[in-house]
């Protein structure tokens, strides 16, 4: 049940990222509204105890368990490219948009395949 919450938080943070990414360019007003300034913030705080759960559900909190430790690297590497995605403007904007849909789809690969070095 917890793991159904965690995909589903993960689909909500991803649409609401990109959503914002594609307002600031369409509609940059629209960011100004109170609920989409504070949604995302409540929808990744979910994400997070969902995915802490999950690590204490699963008993995954020894070290042995390296992956989630690369996942939550990514994670904050995602969360840092994601700020400079929303106040950047240009080209910038795009790498930093790139590097963090990247850094999604390697935790996507990691959490699947439970190997922080897949690509090796």
């Amino acid at each position: 049940m917890i793991k159904t919450f965690h995909l589903f938080f993960i689909l909500l943070s991803i649409i609401s990222f990109v959503g914002r990414v594609i307002l600031s360019e369409t509609f940059p007003s629209i960011l100004k509204k109170k609920i989409v300034n504070i949604a995302p913030h409540i929808i990744n705080s979910l994400l997070i105890v969902t995915g802490i759960a999950l690590i204490f559900q699963g008993g995954w909190l020894s070290i042995s368990y390296g992956w989630i430790i690369a996942k939550i690297i990514a994670l904050l590497i995602y969360i840092g490219l994601g700020i400079i995605t929303l106040r950047l403007r240009g080209t910038n904007r795009w790498f930093a948009f790139a590097g963090a849909m990247a850094c999604l789809v390697y935790i996507g690969i990691v959490a699947v395949t439970k190997n922080a070095f897949f690509f090796l």
